[in-house]
């Protein structure tokens, strides 16, 4: 069960190769809408710019934990590490492995955009593009892995990779001083399982989803991770088709809740960001914050409230 030695001991095991990734204070009239239920002296909100990190995002938290974790315990051999990813995921494993000096294949679907595959092949990755859907890349990665013996590095269902994830929980208490509230975007659930340990009795964790992908959610109605339908503006970093087992396992114990956002409020949180404080994001990323445009959720007076803006890899040209 990962726990907040978990994510202390990873703490210490990649100290050094990540960026402390800074912090932009607003008061959080900022993030939401003109309405009259408008709570605008309700709280002081922290922007945690993640989105600054190695190749963009929370990910290489992750990849450095577990691919460090591997080589501590002689785990590493020459056939390297592999992913299935063509986003955020894939590119945090290239960049660690690079580091490190250790050969990474990550295999993509054949759908994958010609610009993942280059900025995978740039840090130094061997591409392989298989199928037409995640699942066939997938596939073919377990299969490299039973041939070859290499580490495999999941997107966010892994024991090192959430506790790395958590890392910018711990992070975060320290520059504030401590919060009330960190609100999360979630996708397969390895950043909101490695925060809520990181955070378990110092604040309370909410996971913000869009409606149309709604993984934590429908695991806590029904008691463990399902399926769910995937479609929507964020689809392509929040399209886990289930919660991570780690995450759910993580969210019961800690007392995690989700919220729920629609794609219009998604794409408006988005483009606040940029207008209002020039910050560029993912539509995955800006469901943390139309959590609070859309009044999904609703600080109280004084509450300390953090939103974490876990990525940027996104085409900015739509934001004017």
């Amino acid at each position: 069960m990962l726990t907040a030695a978990d994510v202390a001991a990873a703490r210490d095991r990649i100290r050094g190769h990540l960026r402390t990734t800074p912090l932009l204070q607003a008061d959080a009239s900022a993030l939401q809408r003109d309405t009259p239920s408008r709570h605008a002296a309700a709280a002081t909100v922290w922007l945690k710019l993640e989105q600054l990190q190695h190749t963009g995002s929370f990910k290489a938290r992750g990849a450095y934990n577990r691919i460090l974790t591997a080589a501590a315990h002689g785990q590493l051999t020459d056939a390297g590490v592999v992913a299935a990813s063509g986003g955020s995921a894939g590119l945090a494993v290239a960049h660690a492995a690079a580091t490190q000096a250790v050969p990474a294949r990550v295999y993509v679907p054949e759908t994958a955009p010609a610009v993942k595959r280059a900025k995978l092949a740039d840090l130094g990755a061997t591409v392989v593009a298989v199928g037409t859907k995640y699942a066939d890349a997938y596939d073919a990665a377990m299969a490299d892995i039973a041939e070859t013996g290499a580490l495999f590095c999941h997107a966010y269902d892994q024991p090192e990779i959430c506790a790395g994830q958590g890392t910018l929980g711990a992070e975060l208490l320290e520059q504030t001083g401590g919060v009330d509230t960190i609100l999360v975007a979630v996708g397969g659930g390895g950043l909101v399982a490695g925060i809520a340990a990181a955070t378990e009795g110092r604040a309370h964790v909410v996971g913000v989803e869009p409606a149309t992908i709604p993984t934590l959610h429908t695991a806590l109605a029904e008691g463990g991770p399902v399926d769910v339908d995937v479609s929507g503006v964020a689809a392509d970093a929040l399209g886990a088709t289930r919660i991570g087992g780690i995450a759910h396992a993580v969210a019961t114990r800690t007392g995690v809740t989700s919220v729920l956002v629609d794609d219009a409020d998604i794409v408006a949180a988005r483009t606040l960001l940029w207008q209002k404080f020039r910050l560029v994001v993912e539509h995955g990323t800006a469901a943390a914050p139309a959590a609070l445009l859309a009044g999904a959720y609703r600080p109280a007076a004084g509450e300390r409230v953090a939103v974490v803006l876990c990525g940027a890899n996104t085409d900015p040209s739509d934001l004017a």
